[in-house]
């Protein structure tokens, strides 16, 4: 029987971007029709990549904007970071750069286990933010940029699937930094 470990992903951006779009369509396979602005919404699943099981524990949290004060259970035992903004939103794209350096002074690490969402790639007529600015702004954290749309199910298992793989990267990176040889 294979081990089950156990991951808390926070879903971080600003207001109406798709957060909760994002987390149900993945978890229940719907897409939620109308908006109703969320306090903080958890969700589970078990998530299975190779031979290895994953408990994903998502925190859906309220839209934050770049005056926020992130609490400490964003940073605390989370191991890793869903960022989201809209491609109709340069306002929301620009938040996002706050909320990851936020982020990077409370955890103190050079490396964070996050994927960058670009969502509602379907209302691609009203782009404001272009997929190149959404890989370059991931590229300078180190982090992995996808584009998705809730609404059309386009890539929501993708991302989850990838932060698991990036806290994975990151953890073992770290662990490679720390090892003691004895000579």
């Amino acid at each position: 029987m294979p081990l089950v470990r156990y991951r808390k992903v926070v879903i971080l951006g600003y207001r109406s971007v798709g957060k909760t779009s994002l987390a149900h369509q993945f978890v229940e396979g719907e897409f939620l029709e109308g908006y109703d602005p969320t306090v903080e919404n958890t969700y589970s699943k078990i998530v299975t990549l190779g031979k290895d099981e994953f408990h994903l524990h998502l925190v859906d949290t309220a839209g934050q904007d770049e005056y926020s004060i992130l609490p400490y259970s964003f940073i605390i035992g989370v191991h890793g970071y869903v960022l989201v903004y809209s491609v109709t939103s340069l306002h929301s794209f620009q938040v996002i750069e706050s909320l990851y350096q936020k982020l990077h002074e409370g955890h103190g690490k050079t490396r964070l286990p996050v994927v960058l969402v670009g969502n509602k790639a379907d209302l691609s007529p009203d782009r404001e933010v272009q997929a190149v600015e959404g890989k370059k702004l991931a590229e300078s954290w180190g982090a992995t940029f996808m584009e998705s749309s809730a609404r059309e199910n386009q890539l929501t298992r993708g991302i989850f699937t990838k932060v698991i793989q990036e806290i994975a990267r990151v953890e073992n990176s770290y662990g490679q930094e720390r090892r003691c040889r004895l000579m």
